[in-house]
């Protein structure tokens, strides 16, 4: 009898849920759900296969939770940028006569309001560390100065690094990125004079922070002054690592002929820098030949991951290559046996959406194993914007304050 594929995905995901299921049920029949230790290495387990709702549900049964798992949850709820879960979860922790929040507990509370540019609740995340005296922590101090900067607040992010006791290479550069991002070119650059010996010591880790940074800044003045800066030091920019953060850097701030010029010289293009031009191209409105790219780096023997896939699946929504963007989600699973993301299907409803298939997008929303990710909702609603589909807007706006009321 012949079986399709399809048949083999959804066996494959219900075996894999299963797993999980199963691991829950052991954790509780032992009898081992209040202890802490087990609890949390589970729940850092469920953050790391993006089973969030498992890590809540064996948590919510955990009667006095100690520091290490309230810290473990809300590290899981940060690195999905979850904010305003993470919020819930630190109003609970707060009202726990047990526990106190530790500097632990706040770099990642911080950085998923940097991730958002959540101004307002970094603050107060801010003033929550203050009224602890946990301040001078260095890492906390790094991660406020890297809040203010990326949300263009320059002046307080000086004011919490001038009060810094201790500085390392990461708070360096977060507050030169700070310059770079408000686009004071001239104080990123005497302030990256000012660092003490023992950081400049650290020059290579700084110049492709500083590189990637620039990725995120997007602008190509600032792209040349690191590179022509980096040329002055006594860093080899021929080393892979440095030469893909080059690569990206370009790319993003849409220097596509420097980016090309230096990918085309590497000796040995990997999946990183493949991925940064592919993403470059899109971003500035070559989808088409992003898409090319990608059909030539699998004619290289590259082995795509997840991270691949979703750049190669927004530059086809960005370019509206319907045919194309399809072609490689059923790719990702039948080829690759790559089960797909949330951002996966956040891109599939965009593309199906931008041309117009708006019932498409739909089922394929409905078809997720799981609970819809924000992402997939908020593209369909977009798309509703657009075409004019009133019914089904008021579905999907149904569905969004399900997720964040």
């Amino acid at each position: 009898m012949d079986v399709s594929d399809d048949f083999w995905d959804d066996y494959i995901q219900v075996a894999f849920l299963d797993s999980w299921i199963f691991v829950c049920f052991v954790v509780f029949w032992l009898g081992s759900e209040q202890d802490h230790f087990i609890i949390t290495l589970f729940i850092c387990l469920c953050n790391s296969f993006s089973n969030i709702h498992y890590a809540i549900s064996v948590f919510n049964h955990v009667e006095q939770p100690n520091l290490y798992l309230w810290n473990s949850m809300l590290k899981g709820h940060c690195e999905k940028s979850f904010l305003f879960k993470t919020i819930e979860i630190f109003k609970q922790l707060k009202l726990s006569e047990t526990v106190v929040p530790d500097k632990y507990t706040y770099p990642s509370l911080i950085k998923v309001c940097s991730n958002e540019l959540a101004l307002r609740e970094g603050k107060m995340f801010h003033g929550s560390v203050v009224r602890c005296g946990l301040e001078m922590d260095l890492y906390v101090g790094t991660c406020l100065v890297d809040l203010y900067g990326k949300c263009r607040e320059i002046e307080c992010a000086r004011k919490v690094f001038d009060g810094m006791f201790e500085k390392n290479e990461a708070s360096w550069t977060a507050m030169i990125v700070g310059y770079l991002n408000s686009g004071d070119l001239g104080l990123a650059q005497k302030l990256f004079d000012e660092m003490p010996h023992r950081v400049i010591d650290q020059t290579e880790f700084i110049m492709v922070n500083l590189m990637s940074a620039c990725s995120q800044v997007g602008c190509s003045q600032i792209a040349e002054w690191v590179e022509s800066y980096a040329s002055q030091t006594s860093i080899d920019l021929q080393r892979a690592h440095v030469v893909c953060a080059l690569v990206d850097m370009h790319a993003k701030c849409g220097n596509m002929d420097r980016a090309t010029s230096l990918f085309e010289k590497m000796s040995q293009r990997d999946l990183i820098s493949y991925c940064s031009m592919v993403q470059g191209l899109s971003l500035h409105g070559h989808g088409e030949e992003a898409v090319q790219l990608f059909a030539r780096m699998l004619e290289d023997g590259l082995i795509p991951d997840e991270v691949a896939f979703t750049v190669v699946l927004t530059a086809c929504s960005h370019a509206s290559l319907v045919e194309e963007g399809c072609r490689y989600f059923s790719m990702m699973t039948n080829n690759y046996s790559i089960t797909p993301s949330p951002d996966h299907y956040s891109c599939m409803v965009d593309l199906l959406g931008r041309a117009g298939q708006l019932e498409e997008a739909y089922e394929l929303i409905k078809s997720m194993h799981g609970e819809p990710h924000g992402g997939a909702w908020g593209a369909l609603l977009s798309a509703c914007r657009v075409h004019g589909n009133v019914e089904l807007g008021e579905i999907v706006v149904g569905r969004l304050f399900e997720l964040e009321p």
